[in-house]
C-alpha cells in the first residue's frame, strides 16, 4: 500500500491517526502549524477503551510509565465537604484489558508519538507548516501550506483535518460548526500542594456545588513529581483579570479545601468552553477527527478520548478500502459512526456531567447526588455507568451501524 494520506495538526489525535497509518502501510505526512507540540494544560484523562488504541500503535508502555495510573473517581458534595460516591474500574477487569484511567498530559502523547512516528521512513513531520488552502478531484486532494521557505503545495490521496477547534481545514471547507458556547469561561489552576493528602481524594475528583463545582484531579507532570489541576466555572460577569487575580485563585482553592497556609500555584489559564459538533464529517477525500469535528466541556475527560476513537475508526477503514476489502462507499460510514457516536456519548454526558455537578435547586440536587450513591452502591448499575464513562459502550455501539 503506497497510498499517501496528510494529516494536518499534531496533536494527539493528528499523532496518533498518523502513526497508526504508516503502521498500516500508508505513507504519512504530518503537518503543523506551530513549532512544537502545545504544552499548554490541556486535556490529561486516557479512558479503558483509548488504551486499548493507544496500545495498538504501540505506545502503552510509556505512556503508563510517564503518566499516573488513576482505579478510582470519586463524587463529592463540596458544600458539605463530603464524598458521595466511588467508581472502581476494576469492575471492569473482564471488559477491557486496562480496568483503570491513565492520567498523563495530551503534550506528552504528542511528543512520544512523534519520536515513534520519526522512526518509520514512510513517515514525514513538518513543522511551521500552516494550512491556507484545500482543493480535491476525484482522485485525490491538494493542500497549499505557508512554511518557513515559502508556499508549497502538497499532493495527497486523503487528508486527515485534526487541527483542533479552530480548524483552518473545516472553514476552507464550509462546514458549519454547529451548537453553543457556556456563558462562563472554565478557569483552570495548577498547584503543586497534594489534595490527596489534604482531603483524602483519589486522583480524580467531580466535586459538586450550586455556586462553584470544580473539577480536582492528579497529573505526573513533566518532572514526575506530581501537580494537581483543579477547573472552575468564571462568574459570567467576572473579567478575565478578575478571575485570574491572585486573590480569585486564592478563595477558589481555598473553597476546595480551606487552609492557613497559602497554595503553591504553578499555572493559572481561563478559556472559553463550546458543545459543538461539525455538521458533516466528511468532504469529498477529506476528514475531520478530533476537536476540528467536536469540542466538548471537559467534565468527564471524554474529548481527547472521542477524538482518538476517530483516528483509529478513520484509519482502519481507509486501510479496509485500499486493501480492497471495502469499496468507497464505507466513507460515509465515518460520518454515521462517529457523529452519532460523539453526540450520544460525549456531549449528551459533558452536558449532564456539568449539570450534576452545578444543580442549584436543593431538592434536584439532592436527589442527583442520591442517584450517583445508589448507582455505585449496585454492581450490576456500578458497571454500566463505567462501561458507558470509559466510552467502551461507544466503541461496541459504533461497530453496529453499518
Amino acid at each position: 500500500m503506497s497510498k499517501h494520506i496528510a494529516i494536518v495538526g499534531a496533536g494527539p489525535v493528528g499523532v496518533v491517526a498518523a502513526l497508526a497509518a504508516v503502521q498500516q502501510g500508508f505513507r504519512v505526512s504530518l503537518y503543523e502549524a506551530e513549532s512544537r507540540v502545545d504544552d499548554s494544560p490541556r486535556a490529561a484523562t486516557t479512558h479503558s477503551s483509548t488504551l486499548e488504541m493507544i496500545a495498538r500503535v504501540g505506545l502503552i508502555d510509556r505512556f503508563v510509565k510517564e503518566g499516573l495510573t488513576a482505579r478510582y473517581f470519586q463524587f463529592w458534595d463540596q458544600a458539605a465537604q463530603s464524598m458521595v460516591a466511588q467508581f472502581d474500574h476494576e469492575i471492569l477487569k473482564d471488559d477491557t484489558p486496562y480496568p483503570f484511567v491513565v492520567q498523563t498530559e495530551q503534550h506528552k502523547l504528542g511528543n512520544m508519538g512523534i519520536e515513534k512516528l520519526r522512526t518509520y521512513a514512510d513517515a514525514a513531520v513538518h513543522f511551521e507548516h500552516r494550512i491556507t488552502a484545500v482543493a480535491q478531484s476525484g482522485d485525490g486532494v491538494t493542500l497549499t501550506a505557508q512554511a518557513p521557505g515559502g508556499e508549497v503545495r502538497i499532493e495527497a490521496d486523503y487528508v486527515i483535518a485534526a487541527d483542533g477547534g479552530r480548524s483552518a481545514l473545516r472553514k476552507a471547507l464550509d462546514i458549519p460548526f454547529e451548537g453553543m458556547t457556556w456563558p462562563e469561561r472554565f478557569i483552570v489552576i495548577t498547584v503543586k500542594d497534594d489534595f490527596e493528602r489534604l482531603m483524602g481524594c483519589c486522583y480524580r475528583n467531580y466535586l459538586a456545588h450550586p455556586d462553584a463545582w470544580t473539577n480536582l484531579f492528579k497529573i505526573s507532570g513533566d518532572d514526575m513529581q506530581g501537580r494537581w489541576r483543579a477547573v472552575f466555572p468564571s462568574g459570567v460577569d467576572e473579567t478575565d483579570e478578575e478571575a485570574l487575580s491572585d486573590a480569585a485563585v486564592a478563595r477558589r482553592l481555598a473553597h476546595v479545601f480551606p487552609r492557613a497556609e497559602p497554595y503553591e500555584v504553578l499555572h493559572r489559564n481561563i478559556y472559553r468552553v463550546h458543545q459543538r459538533v461539525a455538521a458533516r464529517f466528511r468532504q469529498g477525500r477529506v476528514f475531520l477527527a478530533g476537536d476540528a469535528a467536536h469540542v466538548n466541556n471537559p467534565i468527564g475527560g471524554l474529548g481527547l478520548n472521542c477524538g482518538i476513537h476517530d483516528a483509529m475508526e478513520l484509519v482502519d477503514m481507509l486501510a479496509a478500502v485500499e486493501r480492497g476489502e471495502e469499496d468507497a462507499s464505507v466513507f460515509d460510514r465515518y460520518e454515521r459512526r462517529r457523529r452519532q457516536m460523539n453526540i450520544e456519548f460525549v456531549q449528551q454526558q459533558t452536558v449532564n456531567n456539568k449539570k450534576r455537578l452545578e444543580e442549584k435547586d436543593p431538592a434536584v440536587r439532592a436527589q442527583a447526588l442520591d442517584d450517583i450513591r445508589r448507582i455505585a452502591d449496585d454492581p450490576q448499575r456500578h458497571r454500566q455507568f463505567l462501561l458507558r464513562s470509559s466510552l467502551i459502550d461507544s466503541v461496541r455501539k459504533a461497530r453496529t451501524i453499518a
